[in-house]
């Protein structure tokens, strides 16, 4: 397996763990006016920071034995690579509407911003899954 298709399998587990933990959090500290009075802004900024520095931890640790010539890839990485930014592109701009709508309807913050995060997310998961199918069956 490639650095490149390893950085990519850890890419996808925490764009969906991540979420899932943030997910679990809100929902064991609902208060009683419902989860959107819940106070999401902090464990918000929590998860992606966290995403963030776990992404770059567990690349650093899956990517140690590989030589650095190996990191930078070839055409077939990049062209690769390329195609799961294109996907995480659509996925993004298609889950997007959601939030716009809310915003259009003035929902609640907590609504459009979780909407945003999990359009985020999604487009992170979803590029990552195209990158290891690519990787797998072949470009």
């Amino acid at each position: 397996m490639s650095y490149l298709e390893k950085k990519a399998w850890v890419y996808a587990v925490v764009a969906l763990v991540v979420p899932v933990v943030y997910a679990a959090i809100l929902l064991a500290r609902t208060p009683a006016g419902g989860i959107a009075a819940s106070h999401y802004v902090t464990p918000m900024i929590v998860a992606i920071a966290g995403a963030i520095v776990l992404n770059i931890l567990a690349t650093a640790v899956a990517g140690s034995g590989a030589p650095r010539e190996a990191r930078g890839g070839d055409e077939r990485d990049r062209a690769i690579g390329r195609l799961g930014e294109y996907v995480a592109f659509y996925a993004v701009s298609i889950a997007s509407v959601v939030p716009l709508v809310l915003a259009m309807r003035e929902a609640p913050y907590f609504w459009i911003a979780n909407s945003l995060y999990l359009a985020f997310a999604l487009a992170a998961f979803v590029s990552s899954v195209v990158k290891i199918v690519a990787y797998r069956r072949g470009l």
